[in-house]
């Protein structure tokens, strides 16, 4: 019997995360993660995003199942700040078709240089395509990744991305004790006056 007891996490001490895993039969799916991190102090706001291509096929047959794995240890990574979130709300919620038409983000960083397209598709299947390139910095082989974003997860998405850009921009408020006399004063001052 196993005596050691687990701790519940407590608020806080978790980094809220969105992903999404698309294998496929042939082992060229991928998987996006998102974390939200808040503003605070001087620091801006942002969605982390991360992609990793798949790495295996994984086989769901039998006793023992398998399952595809991504590579995440090789991932895309990008910061996605307000400017760069608000673009990709406008193509979640059909003001536009692409970002930037069909520009897209361009992200330069000492790890390399990364363009970020989202498009609304409608062939092979309709949703959104979100792809991923990044060139490494001092040369190196270029990396790709894709996923299709079906219209059903899109519009989950688009909601997760609305409801965090008060976080990405204000950070989370906090309750600051603050001196209220002046104003209970006020206010006692007010029903003497209407009592009277």
């Amino acid at each position: 019997m196993n005596n050691e007891t687990k701790t519940p996490a407590q608020p806080g001490q978790y980094r809220p995360r969105l992903a999404f895993y698309h294998p496929t039969a042939k082992g060229t799916g991928c998987a996006i993660k998102m974390a939200l991190h808040p503003a605070h102090d001087s620091t801006e706001g942002s969605i982390m995003l991360s992609a990793a291509n798949q790495m295996t096929v994984g086989d769901r047959r039998g006793p023992n199942p398998t399952f595809p794995r991504f590579d995440w240890e090789n991932a895309i990574c990008v910061k996605l700040g307000f400017a760069d979130l608000c673009k990709i709300l406008q193509v979640l919620r059909g003001e536009c078709e692409s970002i930037d038409g069909d520009h897209g983000l361009y992200h330069r960083s000492p790890r390399g240089a990364t363009s970020i397209q989202l498009r609304h598709v409608l062939e092979p299947l309709p949703g959104y395509s979100l792809e991923l390139y990044r060139s490494p910095a001092g040369g190196g082989e270029d990396v790709r990744s894709r996923i299709l974003i079906n219209p059903a997860e899109a519009v989950g998405l688009c909601e997760a991305i609305s409801g965090s850009m008060s976080v990405v921009s204000f950070g989370i408020p906090m309750l600051v004790p603050h001196d209220t006399s002046a104003y209970e004063a006020q206010t006692k001052g007010f029903r003497d006056a209407s009592a009277a």
